[in-house]
């Protein structure tokens, strides 16, 4: 048997975002919402735990993917500070 949440999914989504940029205690906003705080806090301790946990692949096609594009960031990275260095160099070579 599925439980049903009695608040839309986007309702969710704006009360942590509410008390993520509020200096107003979690209690109050909770309040003013008409939620529970404990569901609130539930709401926005999954979301910190998921925001920490970063995006998962579902499909493994796109871990590949995922990947191949960091290694593909690591290699222009490199190559970036190869011709940082070697900018570098050569400006000091034409100040002489």
């Amino acid at each position: 048997m599925s439980r049903r949440s009695k608040y839309p999914e986007q309702f969710r989504r704006d009360a942590i975002e509410l008390v993520n940029s509020s200096d107003r205690p979690l209690r109050q906003i909770a309040r003013e919402l008409g939620v529970n705080h404990e569901t609130l806090r539930s709401w926005v301790t999954t979301a910190k735990q998921a925001a920490e946990a970063g995006p998962q692949a579902e499909d493994p096609a796109e871990a590949q993917e995922l990947q191949r594009l960091r290694k593909r960031v690591a290699e222009l990275e490199k190559e970036k500070e190869i011709l940082r260095k070697a900018a570098a160099y050569f400006a000091r070579e034409m100040d002489r």
